[in-house]
């Protein structure tokens, strides 16, 4: 299947299509069109204008006011990829790196950027051949555009830098020879389209959009579990009271809470305790407010997604060359900073609600085994999820309040969202660590339970889990198990 760029709009349920489905992308002809159209303005434009064009005719940065000769503005651009590859730190997750480049082809296919047409078609081939530039965590300060890890993503366009190919990072060059690609030659205002963008904060924000929905899901599903194992209450969960406090998240957790343990012969039961712990009885309320967020903040990033991110933009029709700041991230660095947040909610109240089932209370074990004391039992898993959420409390500081100056003072606000992007992807994954250790604990809870019967939907849950990772009846090596039920997480068949 192939996915044409147009300029239709993108949603992030169709990027999830085109990613799992491994799709090929291709060009349309609006976009072509579009591309081309802009080219030959700017050509024309760099002959007849007596006056200079940031970035076209010009340095970059506080450079602005340096006029390059005509003869050098191909070397301009070049030197501009060459010498902003300057990142560090861990490199970025392949996966991410492809959305990258699906997103920079799709930015500047608006024809609002003056590339060449044969300079986004190689990022279409990049795409679909799977060859995959070697890009560094950390060098953007998310506001001049992307520049560092964009500029390492565009180094083999001109047969520079690394890319990971076939399961094997390679020189560029070497595997350019191989795919009979030759490498470009930029002209006028490439370099600089390619660097400025937010295609790396996009990515991360997209890759963790992605996650964050499924993990939303699973925190309700294993939490309806860890409620039935813990013996608790149904009453926080019914409309009634929702009506009182409409926010669209807390309600729709409700329903989903309600729906998922109908027919569960634990919950039903008459109960001795009138209420709950807050890590179950005020689910709705935190599950809610994070359902809220991550809404909020796929509307912001599917916007991201849908615009064209780069300096100077180029208006054939009104003919206009503008320099202004849409490569700016604040606009997604606050609410990656937000989902950060909620993310990390999102583990806390599991985590707690861990704690709350291997505490030896209503009629379940010590530390979920027969014989605690000669076993630890489930006693270290919660140690770890407590370690993983203290670690996200760190993460959770927001990288978009800070700003430091750059390029002498001419940058002198910045948004700091790579950053924002790439602990975001780390709290993301700590979080589904979290879930699964729940998940681990709720059923081997559930297994206490018996004869009782939870519903259908949750019983269903917990026979596909032990399918994968065995009631635990003595003291055994946990890490694997707990792998087996992250791994578990990737399942959406019960979503």
């Amino acid at each position: 299947m192939t996915h044409i760029i147009s300029h239709a709009w993108l949603s992030l349920s169709r990027v999830k299509e085109i990613t799992e489905n491994h799709e090929r992308i291709e060009l349309s002809e609006e976009s072509r069109e579009a591309i081309v159209k802009c080219r030959k303005y700017l050509d024309s434009k760099t002959d007849l204008v007596d006056r200079p064009l940031y970035g076209i005719t010009t340095g970059f940065g506080s450079l602005y006011n340096v006029t390059i000769p005509k003869e050098d503005l191909s070397k301009l651009q070049h030197n501009l990829v060459m010498s902003h590859a300057c990142g560090a730190g861990e490199t970025v997750r392949p996966e991410i790196v492809k959305l990258m480049l699906l997103l920079k082809a799709r930015s500047l296919a608006y024809g609002h950027s003056g590339v060449q047409l044969e300079t986004v078609q190689r990022l279409v081939d990049m795409f679909n051949e799977d060859v995959i530039p070697v890009v560094w965590q950390q060098g953007s300060l998310g506001a001049s555009g992307d520049l560092a890890p964009l500029a390492h993503m565009s180094l083999p366009l001109i047969g520079m830098g690394e890319v990971l190919y076939q399961g094997k990072v390679r020189p560029a060059a070497e595997v350019w020879q191989e795919k009979g690609w030759k490498p470009l030659t930029l002209k006028s205002k490439e370099g600089l389209a390619l660097l400025n963008g937010t295609q790396f904060m996009s990515a991360h924000a997209v890759w963790c959009l992605l996650k964050s929905i499924r993990l939303s899901k699973w925190a309700d599903r294993i939490g309806a579990m860890s409620l039935d194992a813990f013996d608790g209450r149904i009453e926080p969960f019914l409309p009634l009271t929702h009506q009182l406090r409409p926010h669209r998240g807390q309600i729709e957790t409700g329903k989903r809470f309600v729906r998922c343990l109908e027919g569960s012969e634990i919950i039903r039961r008459p109960k001795e305790h009138v209420q709950d712990p807050y890590s179950f009885r005020c689910i709705p309320q935190v599950h809610g407010a994070v359902k809220d967020n991550i809404n909020y903040v796929r509307s912001v990033i599917e916007n991201e997604i849908n615009s064209a991110t780069d300096n100077p933009n180029i208006f054939p029709d009104e003919d206009m060359v503008i320099s202004a700041g849409n490569f700016h991230g604040e606009p997604i660095a606050i609410p990656m900073d937000a989902l950060a947040i909620a993310l990390s909610e999102l583990a806390s109240i599991s985590e707690r609600r861990t704690y709350q089932l291997i505490h030896g209370l209503r009629g379940l074990p010590k530390y979920l085994v027969v014989n605690p004391g000669l076993n630890s039992g489930f006693m270290i898993p919660q140690y770890t999820a407590a370690s993983i959420v203290s670690q996200n409390k760190g993460l959770c500081w927001p990288a978009s309040c800070d700003s430091i100056p750059s390029s002498q003072g001419q940058e002198d606000h910045v948004s700091m969202g790579s950053n924002s992007a790439t602990k975001l992807v780390r709290i993301v994954n700590n979080t589904e660590t979290v879930l699964a250790i729940e998940l681990f604990n709720a059923a081997q809870a559930l297994d206490f339970r018996r004869p009782l019967k939870s519903s259908p939907i949750i019983e269903r849950i917990h026979s596909d889990y032990r399918k994968v990772v065995p009631f635990v009846e003595d003291d055994t090596y946990m890490h694997p198990l707990m792998e087996k039920s992250r791994d578990f997480l990737k399942r959406e068949e019960y979503l």
